[in-house]
Parts: structure tokens; C-alpha cells; sequence
């Protein structure tokens, strides 16, 4: 019996996204604790990597983490992986008036997820992507920038959209699709 997936996070949030989305068939017990990871300078692998690594050597077992950007394609890929510390004190509305005066509202939402078997073990990188334009808050507060994102082909924000449809096509589906891929053959 393999031991369970700690995954690495106080959001409860991110915790009912990533439950559903693997489902039930997902052939590793999944638990969540927070525990808290330094907040990381570099490139979104980079950075993923490293929170891995650490959470490894404090769970001492498997563990999951994910880091999620949002990138303005207008700014080069800002704020990126600082987007927790931008939408603290921006909250969404800021986030959607940085682009005042940029023609380019397009963005990518980026969720990265790193699993380790253990503190012995390299961490395992898979990466989602969804691409969207940056708008006017629109929908719930309940879920951090999901108001300003509205994913390309839809014409609803994260926020307004359903959680089923949600959960369907975000950057965190297709991240956590992967890692699930990766273990259907284990």
C-alpha cells in the first residue's frame, strides 16, 4: 500500500478544485496540510521545484504543490508567480487597472504542480496553461483573481463560470490531468 499524497496547501479552495478534478478513481489516498513553505524568488519551475523539495523534507513522504501565476502578456509575463502578493494589495480591480493603457489584455494562467515520492526523490513538474484577456471584475469574490480572467472562447469570467465548467478547462485541470495521466499506468 502506497502511503498517501500529502498535498501542500491551506486553501481550502484549491484542495475542492484539485479532489474533484482527480475524482474518485484516482488510485492514491489524498490529504492536504498547511504548512508554510518560504515564498520563493525565481522562474515558475524554478520555484515550484524548490517548494517541493522542502515540503518533502517536512512531511517526510509524498507530497504534492502547486504554484499558480497569472501572467500579462502586455508585461512581459508580470506578475507571474507573485500574483498572491499583487492581488493582496491590488485586489481585482487593481489587477485589471494595471492594464489601463496597454492595447494587450491577453494573459496565461499558469498552474504548476511538483510531486515528490519523498525527500530522496526529484520532484515531478507538470504545467497547465489556459489562455484569456484580462476584464472588469465580474462574478464571485470567493476565489482570489477568477473575476478578471476570462478564458479564450468564453464569455464568462472564471468567477461566472460554473465549477463543473470551470474545473473542465482552468490551468489547474490541465496540470492536475497530467499528474493523474502519470499515474494511470502505475
Amino acid at each position: 500500500m502506497s502511503k498517501p499524497i500529502t498535498f501542500v496547501t491551506g486553501n481550502a479552495k484549491k484542495l475542492e478544485e484539485l479532489v474533484a478534478i482527480l475524482g474518485t478513481d484516482f488510485p492514491r489516498k489524498l490529504i492536504s496540510k498547511k504548512i508554510d513553505l518560504p515564498e520563493l524568488q525565481g522562474e515558475i519551475e524554478e520555484i515550484a521545484i524548490k517548494k517541493c523539495k522542502e515540503a518533502a523534507r517536512q512531511v517526510d513522504g509524498p507530497v504534492i504543490v502547486e504554484d499558480t501565476c497569472l501572467c500579462f502578456n502586455a508585461m512581459t509575463g508580470l506578475p507571474g508567480p507573485y500574483i498572491k502578493w499583487f492581488l493582496e494589495k491590488l485586489k481585482p480591480e487593481g489587477l485589471y487597472r494595471m492594464l489601463n493603457g496597454w492595447e494587450d489584455k491577453s494573459a496565461k494562467a499558469i498552474c504548476t504542480l511538483a510531486f515528490s515520492e519523498g525527500i530522496e526523490h526529484e520532484p515531478i513538474v507538470y504545467q497547465g496553461i489556459t489562455n484569456g484577456v484580462i476584464v472588469e471584475p465580474r462574478g464571485p469574490r470567493d476565489f482570489g483573481w477568477d473575476p478578471i480572467f476570462q478564458p479564450d472562447g468564453y464569455e464568462l469570467t472564471y468567477a461566472e463560470l460554473p465549477k463543473i465548467d470551470k474545473n473542465l478547462i482552468s490551468h489547474r485541470y490541465r496540470a492536475v490531468e497530467a499528474f493523474r495521466n502519470a499515474f494511470k499506468d502505475k
